[in-house]
């Protein structure tokens, strides 16, 4: 079983920054890969960027490319999402996830574990 914490969401202009963390509970975190999702109320949670067990594979949704980067730190059980030259429309809630069943993955059926999500708020 694993717990995810997300943290860092809140506030902030169109071309600022914000960078996510997500916390993951237990020893085995460098088991899994990670992913980020979103959602906005009243549409579906869409794949957002994902990164393989050791980090060394990496895949971002085209509209976030150049400007998001998924990074982890195994010895500290996180995962991060830094987000540069936000836009409004990544106005979101933030969901981590971890799935021990693939080496990275872009659809959420992939996963096993969420996170209860980050409001990420861009304003224009």
């Amino acid at each position: 079983q694993v717990q995810l914490v997300e943290s860092g969401g809140g506030l902030v202009q169109a071309g600022g920054s914000l960078r996510l963390s997500c916390a993951a509970s237990g020893r085995t975190f460098s088991s899994y890969a990670m992913g980020w999702f979103r959602q906005v109320p009243g549409k579906e949670r869409e794949f957002v960027a994902a990164i393989s067990r050791t980090g060394g594979s990496t895949v971002y949704k085209d509209s976030v490319k150049g400007r998001f980067t998924i990074s982890r730190d195994n010895a500290k059980n996180t995962v991060y999402l830094q987000m540069n030259s936000l836009k409004p429309e990544d106005t979101a809630v933030y969901y981590c996830t971890a799935g021990s069943r693939v080496w990275v993955a872009v659809s959420a059926s992939a996963y096993d574990y969420w996170g209860a999500g980050t409001l990420v708020s861009v304003s224009s």
